[in-house]
Formats: C-alpha cells, structure tokens, sequence
C-alpha cells in the first residue's frame, strides 16, 4: 500500500488503478471483515450485504470484497446488479445483516471509485469505527494477511447468495408514500440519473397511470457525458435543464451516480437549491403530513431549518459534515429527518442514510398535494421564513496546502464579513462565521477530494457572490 487508506466524509475514494486497486480493495475488505467479526455480534451468523453501482469495473471489484468476506467466514448477500445505494442500504436491514459494503464513488469524477461501510441499520458507520476500520486494514497491509475464497467455490458452499435486494426496497417506498397518487396525477416528470445506478428506477415506480416520465443518460456509461461528473448541481444539469424547458414538463428529478442524494429543477428549467430543497423537505414534513420531531442538519446546510424549528417547535441539531455524522445523531435523537448541503437526505422510519429516490417521491407527493408547482413551492417557504440565497465556490486544493490555511485563518478571524459583525465562530469542521442578521460564510476542505469548498447562504442574491469572494480571501485564493 503506497498510502494509508483513510476514510474521508463518507468512506475510502481514490482514483482507478493508481490507488484504487484490487490489492487495496482487497485490503480494505479485510480490515472491514475483522471488525465486523471483532466487534459485531453474530457476524458470522448474520452475514454482510455487498454492493455496486455502474462506475467502471465495480461489478468486479464487488466480487473481489465477497471473495475475501466468504474467506473469513463470513456469509455474503450479493447484489444482483448494479444497485442505488439507498437500495443497497435498506436491504441490509431487511436481509437482518450485520452491516454492508458498497463500492461507489458516488459523485466524483469517472476516474474514481470508492468504498463504503454501513451497520446493520442501513446507515454509515460513526468515526470512531471508521478508525477501528482502518487500523485492521493496516494491520492487514502489514501482516499481508487477507483471506480470499474464489468467488464460484463460495457460492457453491452457500457463503455467497446473489439477491435481487429491489422487491424489499419497493415494498418499503409503498409504506413511506403513497406512489398510487402520484402515478395518477398527470404530471409530466423529467428524470435524470446521470448514467448512474438510478436508471430506470422512477418509470418503473410511477408507471401505469397518468403521470408520464421522460428519462435522459439512462443508459451505463462510466464516463459520464455531457457533465464534469454526476453530481446533481450545475452544470452537470444543464442537460435536464434543458429537458425540462423543451418538453414543457411540471418537474425535473435528478439523481447523483449512486442515487442517494437528489437534486429538482422547477417548471421553468431553473435549480432549486439543495438549501431550498431540504426547507421544503422540513416544510413538507411538518406541514403537510403533521410530524414532529428534531431535524439534523450538518453546518454546511441552511438556517431555514432553524427558523421552522422555532414556527413549529422542533428542536435542531447541527453536526460535522458527512453522514457518518448525521446518521448517528438521527439514531441519538429519533429526528424525523437529517440532511446535509450536497442534496442527501434521509427519513424517520426509513434507514438513516441518504435516499434520493424516496426523496425524489416526496417531492412529487409535495407537489400533488399542495397543489403547487416546484417555484410555487418555494414562494410557500419564503412566505414562512423569509428569502434565503445560496451558492458555494470549490477549488482545487494540494493536500500540503491545508494545515497553512487553517492556520492563517485561525491566527486572523474576520471581525466582520460583508460589513455586517461576526457573531459566532464554529471551527470542529472547517471555519463557519455567522453574521448578526443570520447570514453565514464557511470555508472546509472536502473530505472525498482535494479540494476547498466556500459556502454562503445570505438574505439577498447581489451579497451571494460578495461573501464568496471574501471567504475566498480568507483562504489566501483569488476570488
């Protein structure tokens, strides 16, 4: 192993046949499979579910994490295809697994792949096992011990069964929303999965009623056309953008390479941000439905959530960024939902991980039954908590380069950002300043690529771009 494997905001990530091998997959299986088996109960009974998405080669390096789990002993719940990662997620808890492996790269760009651990409720592990984790997978690469059992031999001893995980799946979207309604709707719902394991997954929930889908890039292609990468953000959308206008569709329903996180592009072809989406979530849930209970929200998501936790009496919680955050504090807390910026979010009584192709229903539930359209729906939540605005500026960032900007900023925090005091200053994940009139600025690195993420949310769009530009100056980078 040329570096150590660390596992980032959600998992291990690195690029295809550079550090992202068969050898280093194989590792990490089996520094995962000695954790289960140290500190799991009844592993070895319960088995772990493994998955895939459409990235290259996942398929195989997928065989390669069942081969070196049935090596240890451990039984394996294979996934027949290339799977969405919420599906994926909810079947460990309907198989009753220990936990899971998911090899995914989510949005990065296509020269990379990745590696993800789940417990037995369907959501990521917390940090603490992460580093539990990783010390057995350096104890692995020390020790070169890594226990493999071809992939047919395991099969035919039963310690490897392929499952189909989507009949589970569905049965649970049916008790979470009722999809009945909105396949009778009428809407006309344009729908993008980025070439991504989504494919083919919302015609075939919404089919045989009223409500037409048009599907785009819904065939496997690890390249990814027609974006940088499949991340539901512009300008990747540009594509569904376009869609949206041409076809004259009601909606547009995006989902990122794994399907977890979801993205919606209103009726006249404009992105409603994944701030804004996550309000309307909270708004849906609270209003519509009639729930209570805490939201949690990583730092890097939108105040508007505080502002309906005060209107309806909800308390929220903030966390770091990354699920393996936000999932534990759902457990902690029984939150109705949790969610984070880069548009994944996950639901009570569902598994606590990200699931855009639920999100992507509810949406659409929203929709039919307030009876307003996507833009409609956000004047609804400014009539509640007023204008919010949003944007955030990545840049690429060398590694070597982190310490000295978390240092220069440490050394000379703003006293003032746009004009307007400083008020609060949180720095457990990055910098976060938030101003006296509730706007905010953060600076952090990402924790899946080497970048430097600036973010803002303010209460108008001519200070969006002043308040990057100083976050960018705070960085020691040009605005």
């Amino acid at each position: 192993m040329t570096h150590p494997i660390k596992f980032g905001t959600d998992g291990w990530r690195g690029t295809i046949a550079e550090d992202y091998t068969f050898a280093n997959v194989r590792l990490c299986a089996q520094g995962t499979a000695q954790y289960f088996l140290d500190l799991v109960k009844d592993t070895r009974k319960r088995g772990l579910v493994v998955g895939y998405d459409t990235r290259f080669a996942s398929e195989h390096f997928g065989a390669a994490v069942a081969e070196v789990l049935a090596g240890n002993g451990i039984p394996v719940y294979l996934v027949n295809t290339a799977t969405p990662t919420p599906v994926f997620s909810y079947s460990i808890v309907a198989q009753g697994a220990a936990g899971g492996i998911n090899i995914t790269a989510s949005h990065n760009p296509p020269w990379d792949n990745g590696f993800k651990v789940r417990g037995d409720y369907g959501g990521a592990v917390d940090p603490v096992a992460l580093r539990q984790i990783e010390a057995r997978i350096d104890v692995a690469d020390v020790t070169g011990t890594i226990k493999r059992k071809p992939l047919a031999a395991a099969q035919a001893q039963g310690l490897v069964r392929v499952f189909d995980p989507a009949p589970a799946y569905i049965e649970q979207l049916n008790r979470l929303v009722d999809i009945e309604r909105i396949r009778q709707a009428g809407l006309h719902v344009a729908v993008d999965p980025m070439w991504g394991a989504g494919m083919g997954w919302l015609p075939r929930l919404l089919a045989g009623g009223t409500t037409r889908v048009s599907e785009i890039h819904n065939l496997r292609n690890p390249l990814f056309p027609d974006m940088r990468r499949p991340e539901p953000i512009p300008p990747n959308i540009a594509r569904l953008q376009e869609t949206v206008v041409r076809l004259k569709a009601d909606v547009g329903i995006v989902n990122d390479g794994d399907a977890d996180r979801v993205g919606l592009v209103d009726e006249h072809g404009r992105l409603v941000d994944q701030l804004r989406v996550y309000a309307l979530l909270a708004l849906y849930l609270l209003e519509v439905r009639g729930w209570r209970g805490p939201i949690v929200k990583t730092i890097s998501t939108t105040s508007m959530l505080e502002t309906l936790g005060r209107l309806y009496d909800v308390p929220v919680y903030p966390t770091g960024v990354g699920f393996k955050y936000v999932a534990p504090k759902m457990l902690e807390t029984g939150a109705m939902i949790g969610g984070e910026e880069s548009g994944g979010y996950a639901l009570r009584d569902h598994v606590p991980e990200r699931d855009g192709l639920l999100v992507g229903l509810l949406l659409l539930d929203m929709m039919v039954q307030t009876g307003r359209s996507p833009a409609q729906l956000v004047d609804w939540l400014f009539s509640k908590v007023g204008p919010h605005y949003y944007d955030r500026v990545d840049r690429q960032l060398p590694p070597d380069k982190k310490d000295a900007i978390r240092a220069q900023i440490t050394a000379n925090p703003p006293p003032t950002i746009d004009g307007r005091p400083v008020v609060d200053i949180w720095s457990e994940d990055g910098f976060k300043f938030t101003l006296d009139d509730g706007s905010w600025l953060l600076i952090r690195f990402s924790g899946t690529e080497p970048i430097i993420r600036v973010y803002t949310e303010t209460d108008a769009p001519e200070r969006v771009e002043r308040i990057l530009a100083e976050g960018l100056r705070l960085a020691g980078l040009e605005a």
